[in-house]
Order: C-alpha cells, then sequence, then structure tokens
C-alpha cells in the first residue's frame, strides 16, 4: 500500500507534513518498495534485512528504527490515521452502518486503487507466509484500540465498554479475514464488494442462504 501522499493540501485537509516527516516518508516507502521488489524476485524467506537495506541505500539498523521486524515491513502502512480521520468526520446524524461503510470504501481505495501489485502481492503472504499472518493478528490489537476510541467518540460509549471492544474487533477481523479470502481465491472477486458482504454479515448476522 502507498504512503499518505505529501501534495499541496486542499481547503479543509490536514495540513502538509514537515520536512522532517516528509523525510521519514520517503525513507518508509524506500523501504517498503525494496521489499516488496525482493520479495517479487526471490521470495519472502530469502529476503533478508541486509539485502532490503542495501537496495533501499539506508543501514539494517535504519531499516529496523522504522520496522522492528521484516513482517512489519510487509504489513504497516499510513492508512489508519487516514481513515479513522474520515470516520471521524462523518455527520453525526448519519446511520453507524452507513458511517462504516463509507470509511471502508475509502480504505479500499486506498490500499487496492492506490496500489493494486502491492495490496495483491501483501494479501497473498498473508496467506502463504505464517509469520507474516501472526504478526498480522498481532497488530489488529493496535488497530482495534484506535476503533474503540472512534466508536466510543461517535455513540457516546466507554471506549473500554465490552460491547464497544466486541463490535470493534469484530470489524477488525472480519475485515482481515475478507482480504485472506479475496487473496486465497486469487484476488479475482472485487474487493469492495467482499468488503460490503462482510459488512452486511456484522450487520445482520450469517444469511440463511449462499450470496
Amino acid at each position: 500500500m502507498t504512503a499518505v501522499r505529501t501534495s499541496t493540501p486542499t481547503p479543509g485537509s490536514p495540513p502538509r507534513p514537515g520536512l522532517r516527516e516528509r523525510k521519514k516518508i520517503k525513507t518508509r516507502e524506500a523501504i517498503r518498495a525494496a521489499t516488496y521488489g525482493l520479495i517479487e524476485e526471490q521470495g519472502y524467506d530469502a529476503t533478508t534485512i541486509d539485502q532490503i537495506a542495501e537496495r533501499a541505500e539506508v543501514s539494517p539498523s535504519t531499516v529496523f528504527r522504522y520496522f522492528p521486524t521484516k513482517e512489519d515491513i510487509v504489513l504497516t502502512d499510513e492508512h489508519d490515521p487516514v481513515v479513522l480521520a474520515e470516520l471521524r468526520s462523518r455527520p453525526p446524524q448519519e446511520p453507524w452502518s452507513e458511517s462504516i461503510r463509507h470509511v471502508m470504501r475509502r480504505a479500499v481505495r486506498l490500499g487496492v486503487e492506490d496500489d493494486p501489485r502491492v495490496s495483491r502481492l501483501r494479501t497473498r503472504l498473508m496467506v502463504e507466509v505464517p509469520a507474516v499472518r501472526s504478526r498480522m493478528m498481532e497488530s489488529m490489537s493496535v488497530t482495534g484500540r484506535m476503533l474503540c476510541e472512534a466508536v466510543a467518540e461517535r455513540t457516546g460509549r466507554d471506549p473500554e465498554s465490552l460491547e464497544v471492544r466486541v463490535y470493534a474487533m469484530s470489524l477488525v477481523g472480519g475485515l482481515m479475514e475478507t482480504s485472506l479470502y479475496w487473496a486465497a481465491n486469487g484476488h479475482r472477486d472485487d474487493l469492495a464488494a467482499l468488503v460490503d458482504r462482510t459488512l452486511d454479515v456484522l450487520e445482520h448476522g450469517l444469511p440463511r442462504e449462499n450470496p
């Protein structure tokens, strides 16, 4: 997936990152691009941190400073803050289910339409590489906690309440399973349509008949 764009902001958009942050983004993207390229050429297991550092023209210590593990290079991106900001910006009177659908469609656009090649590679690795899938499951807790805060703000509930935690983690887990399903089936389905089906299940329960 791609990082947050650093072009000139439009009225009402977040301020453009400062020079230091832009340099960090550029370094992260160089490390990611090097990693994706090497994995495509020689596979995940054969790709080492030293190789990634050499291709990205940084030191191995710099790679580890930005990404604690190789799995993190594959999985992390800049999208969570963008998606959460989008959720917080939805009209307060809008039904919650509509807000979630809008934001999830935005997430799909960020993740797939901007760079479909990388999105397919990442989700394929989630299916094929146990270490990547395991790290993804660990990272779900971080995304889930951020979502808890957003849900609590919107609904007036306690972010630590059982209901909010169950809802947030059900949503995050459902989206992860959607990505795995998409990759396991050769990426032939439209991901946005799969996300809609996922949200239907979370909103209405398991349908009586297969879609």
